[in-house]
């Protein structure tokens, strides 16, 4: 196909496989990415990937702080097609109706279901065995365009946040490859969303961090799992905050919930409501991220962990 003008609006790492795909296919004129955000204890200047993908590429980039209030830049350069993916804020409505072949987004859930700003993670967290990636028209309310492509892909036991991003930008480059020139074509169809399956996946908060032994098993090895690489769950021990990066099912079920109740070679037996959960790698306040079986050749009597609670 020809190439086209288009502008792309993304942010994180998810978002440049699919700009890789685009900037092959088309005439990217300018990429859109969130402001830059100063990290560390010396809050030295972090770029965001899509804008590392795009300086590296010579696109021009521009980070308005908001964009429903600074968007003359992308007026000015007329674009025919806008692309967004995981960009961060909400497009104002004078940007939606002003290319040729409308505005389109790339979405990392099974649309209508997990609309929002996290859909990866409240997969895994409520133990769904599939998620997937929808292209769709964009709409002023969030994620509520109709459906232009859809693929769907399983999540295994061993995938964590991390892995699933992966698979994810994985197939949405895949997809946005097979679907550009059907849809700069006419060869496609639009779908409108099913509004009484809508689901919402709101960004993670603080609060949602948490890890409590209260629960079930399963719930608390998904959610582990489903904060992990970020922003990574915590509980309490002995009042030091302690994170949470991996577990698996045990088999006991004694002791008080919270309590450490065995240990294993590789990880610490703890009570749940209904049974046991092994953290295989955590990180101490103050310390290193470190899997557990390398904690424990670094005590002397690992026996005295036993009986230790965690707390909320």
């Amino acid at each position: 196909m020809d190439k086209i003008k288009v502008i792309y609006m993304g942010t994180p790492e998810f978002s440049v496989k699919p700009l890789e795909e685009i900037n092959k296919l088309c005439d990217v004129l300018l990429v859109v990415t969130q402001p830059d955000k100063l990290v560390g204890r010396k809050q030295e200047i972090k770029y965001s990937p899509v804008k590392e993908y795009a300086l590296k590429n010579n696109i021009e980039v521009f980070q308005p702080a908001k964009i429903k209030d600074d968007y003359q830049r992308i007026i000015d350069l007329k674009p025919e097609l806008i692309i967004t993916c995981a960009y961060g804020q909400i497009i104002p409505k004078a940007i939606l109706d002003l290319p040729k072949y409308k505005c389109i987004n790339i979405h990392a859930s099974l649309l209508p279901k997990y609309r929002g700003g996290a859909p990866i993670h409240h997969a895994i967290i409520n133990g769904d065995k599939e998620t997937g990636v929808t292209i769709m028209y964009m709409d002023e309310k969030m994620d509520s365009g109709n459906i232009l492509y859809q693929k769907n892909i399983p999540i295994e036991e061993i995938d964590n946040v991390g892995t699933m991003f992966e698979k994810l930008s994985v197939l949405g480059s895949e997809m946005i490859k097979e679907f550009l020139p059907r849809f700069i074509s006419g060869d496609f169809k639009s779908i409108k969303q099913d509004e009484s399956l809508v689901t919402y996946a709101y960004n993670i908060s603080k609060e949602d961090e948490l890890i409590s032994f209260n629960n079930t098993t399963i719930n608390i090895f998904n959610k582990i799992r489903g904060l992990n690489p970020f922003p990574v769950g915590y509980t309490l021990l002995e009042g030091k905050r302690v994170k949470l990066y991996s577990s698996r099912i045990g088999t006991l079920n004694k002791g008080y919930i919270g309590e450490i109740i065995n240990i294993y070679p590789d990880g610490l037996g703890v009570k749940t409501c209904d049974g046991e959960i092994i953290i295989t790698e955590l990180q101490f306040e103050g310390k290193k991220r470190t899997s557990v079986k390398d904690y424990l050749n670094g005590i002397q009597n690992k026996n005295e962990l036993l009986g230790k609670k965690f707390t909320e």
